[in-house]
């Protein structure tokens, strides 16, 4: 019986995290090519990856040039405009 109710005691909780969606975390893994204050820049295959850091950005290790590093990112809009409905929307509506 307890065994059951902690089963569904994990799966709720999996339930929950899995709703509350949450921002998508992305890696990169590679040499380190530049480190500056506010951007550390990896090679990843042929592509130069820039990635911006702060303050709060939490580096473990010694980061600097030739360092393999493994990158957690999320992506955030910094900015976003809209211009209004697209053309083919405003057919749909009538």
């Amino acid at each position: 019986m307890k065994f059951a109710a902690a089963l569904t005691g994990i799966a709720l909780l999996v339930a929950s995290t899995a709703m509350a969606g949450g921002t998508k975390t992305y890696q990169v893994t590679g040499p380190v090519l530049e480190v500056k204050e506010d951007v550390v820049v990896v090679q990843k295959g042929k592509e130069k990856w820039e990635i911006a850091k702060d303050k709060d950005t939490k580096v473990t290790g010694d980061l600097k040039v030739g360092s393999k590093v493994t990158v957690m990112y999320t992506m955030k809009a910094a900015t976003i405009e809209a211009k209004g409905e697209a053309k083919g929307d405003a057919k749909k509506k009538k």
